[in-house]
């Protein structure tokens, strides 16, 4: 893995039962900074996931308890220090909060930092 891989919910999704169609508020959030900034999707890799779990692609890094979305799964090579939320689930490290991924990508990639 050279690239950090940003997980994304796929929008239009329905609760089962439900017709209503739903979108993820957290990573639409991101999908707004993806499109501010459009270099990041040329320096991440971001997989769109369905909202049914489990989500594999997802478990088969973080494991089942991790699967929620969004989440940034970091490079192996990448410096954590000082870095808020920053998780870890065995050789992985990765983040959940859609304000502190945002952050990371300012520091990171040279993003505009969330006001």
């Amino acid at each position: 893995m050279k690239k950090d891989i940003l997980f994304l919910l796929k929008p239009g999704f329905q609760d089962p039962g439900d017709d209503t169609r739903y979108f993820c508020p957290s990573c639409a959030y991101l999908e707004g900074v993806l499109g501010f900034y459009p270099r990041l999707r040329d320096v991440l890799q971001v997989t769109y996931v369905d909202y049914e779990r489990p989500r594999p692609s997802i478990v088969a890094l973080l494991g089942e308890g991790n699967q929620g979305c969004p989440v940034l799964v970091l490079a192996p090579l990448v410096k954590t220090d000082g870095l808020e939320g920053v998780r870890e689930h065995g050789a992985y490290r990765f983040i959940t909060d859609k304000v502190a991924i945002s952050r990371y990508l300012a520091q990171r990639h040279g993003t505009g930092f969330p006001h």
